[in-house]
């Protein structure tokens, strides 16, 4: 997910669009940035769910092996979003601890 926040922001750089992310003074939307990694995280689970499904209803055209890589993305992707999660907490209690 960081990865993808850095890539998102290098690409805004280079001049590429980033519809949702980007404000009209071309400054990143953090805000937007988080909605669209998690809508890809939701994606990316939806898309191994389905993938699970076809394999168990006997479709031909999906192996095994595609459908257990494709939930491992899933999890990575669920788990890395986590701890990113977990990490924004932990700043934010960091922050609001500190004496002004």
């Amino acid at each position: 997910m960081l990865a993808q926040i850095k890539a998102m922001s290098a690409n805004a750089k280079v001049g590429e669009s980033l519809a949702p992310a980007v404000a009209a003074d071309n400054k990143i939307n953090f805000a937007d940035v988080l909605k669209a990694s998690l809508d890809q995280v939701s994606k990316s689970e939806d898309q191994s769910t389905k993938l699970g499904q076809r394999f168990a209803l006997g479709d031909d055209s999906v192996n095994l092996s595609d459908v257990m890589i494709s939930i491992q993305k899933a999890s990575i992707t669920l788990q890395t979003t986590v701890q990113v999660r977990n990490k924004l907490v932990s700043a934010y209690h960091d922050i609001m601890n500190m004496q002004v």
